[in-house]
């Protein structure tokens, strides 16, 4: 039953992918393609998903509306290419923490850059209404924890915790979720007990910061081969 789960997963995400390879028009590194890019994930961070149409965008990219349906002929496919770039670059960002002298503390440090949570959080609204886009984030997601996981068990173990009495995924979830609720509440202006939860949790990380072998690090990279 999990392994049909797993293979209808992938199929649907290889499916989506080879759609937007088909649909993919102009160069990658167009200066034009990147503004648009550049432009719908700024409209998403200060206005919100629902505001970011195609004639906003072109607006805001400084090209006519038409530009922006040549390099990206659905919607689904811009949104798409916006969360592709931002997911690879947070992968790139937590390879680089992981490799780290403190790969704990800049584990911690990455899931609550600001930028990348509230654009996340306005992605995660859109795949309510988008499967396409939902797909994508969960494949994003189960990838980023597993590689998250790998590098907390390597620390974990390397510092003697017990393993059972705080699992490695439980921490990921844990980092995820104090960082997303941080940013929703700061969203609309809330802050009360913020800073000392961000406190509490820098202080417990500093018991158990470690510093990631080569062999855990060669491990953890051939992984998310």
């Amino acid at each position: 039953m999990t392994d049909d789960r797993s293979r209808s997963r992938s199929s649907a995400h290889e499916s989506t992918a080879t759609t937007t390879r088909s649909r993919r028009v102009g160069a990658q590194d167009s200066s034009t393609r990147l503004a648009i890019l550049d432009a719908t994930a700024r409209i998403m961070l200060e206005q919100g998903h629902a505001a970011a149409t195609s004639r906003r965008v072109a607006a805001l990219a400084g090209v006519k509306p038409a530009l922006v349906h040549y390099y990206f002929p659905t919607m689904d496919d811009l949104f798409l290419a916006v969360f592709r770039r931002g997911a690879e670059a947070n992968l790139e960002r937590q390879r680089q923490a992981v490799f780290s002298e403190q790969p704990l503390h800049a584990l911690w440090q990455l899931s609550r850059e600001p930028h990348g949570t509230r654009l996340q959080q306005e992605f995660m609204a859109l795949a309510n209404q988008r499967p396409a886009i939902r797909t994508e984030i969960a494949a994003y997601i189960e990838r980023f924890r597993d590689i998250q996981v790998t590098a907390l068990t390597f620390i974990a173990r390397a510092n003697g915790l017990d393993l059972t009495a705080l699992p490695p995924v439980v921490i990921s979830l844990l980092i995820a979720s104090i960082s997303g609720v941080i940013a929703t509440e700061n969203a609309v202006g809330v802050t009360l007990g913020h800073a000392d939860l961000v406190a509490f949790v820098e202080q417990y990380l500093a018991r158990f910061g470690a510093t990631a072998t080569e062999s855990a690090a060669t491990t953890i990279e051939a992984a998310d081969s």
